[in-house]
């Protein structure tokens, strides 16, 4: 069974914002195909939106490491739902700096000009990876 999962987090404090986006794309690239997880990482200089999708049991397993990940402060699921096929299955984990977002883009899912997807829905955060992704703003396809 094939799942989406979508959630928000804060880098940790103390943490580089260019170090910690290149150790989890590598760390993506080395774990997830071989576990069928697809997705995309979208970043800024302290938040993180992240898309997962692939088998519920990897999904989940991926999840609940994330949420040991001392590199991540407030996860927060945003969405997750049973999929009957993959929206972002092009991507081992595309990616999108999201400091260089459109102000116009961002207000069109978003009641303030500043990218808090703590205070988006899931379904509205979705819609902006789905834009991201059509706009060719997602790098990295595999």
């Amino acid at each position: 069974m094939l799942v989406r999962l979508l959630y928000a987090s804060r880098l940790a404090a103390e943490a580089n914002p260019a170090s910690v986006v290149a150790s989890i794309l590598q760390q993506s690239h080395a774990h997830n195909p071989s576990h069928g997880i697809t997705g995309i990482l979208c970043h800024s200089d302290h938040v993180f939106m992240q898309v997962l999708e692939g088998g519920r049991e990897a999904v989940n397993a991926l999840y609940a490491k994330i949420l040991r990940d001392t590199r991540h402060t407030d996860v927060v699921l945003l969405h997750y739902e049973e999929i009957n096929e993959r929206r972002y299955s092009g991507w081992t984990m595309g990616q999108a700096n999201l400091a260089k977002l459109n102000v116009a883009t961002l207000l069109r899912y978003s009641d303030l000009p500043v990218l808090n997807p703590h205070a988006m829905s899931g379904k509205n955060s979705l819609a902006l990876m789905d834009e991201l992704m059509a706009t060719a703003a997602i790098i990295g396809r595999s």
